[in-house]
């Protein structure tokens, strides 16, 4: 999903803990609003896992919504 003309973002844990303390969340209160488990929360904030699919859409589509600032890391090339 592309936010605001930029390109597809990819939640990494940075990003998914800055999401969750823009919006002021525990990461119980985020997985209820995901529909998913607060152990899920930890593990993508943790970096043992990366949200995908439809997890990954829902979080652009709450980034978007509550005007969360993203910062797309630019790779420099070699």
């Amino acid at each position: 999903m592309k936010v605001r003309g930029q390109k597809e973002v990819h939640w990494d844990r940075e990003r998914v803990r800055a999401l969750r303390t823009h919006l002021g969340m525990t990461q119980q209160e985020m997985a209820g609003q995901l529909g998913t488990r607060q152990q899920t929360i930890s593990e993508w904030e943790t970096g043992l896992y990366r949200p995908r699919g439809t997890s990954n859409t829902l979080l652009n589509i709450v980034a978007e919504r509550s005007s969360f600032k993203y910062q797309v890391r630019r790779v420099k090339k070699a």
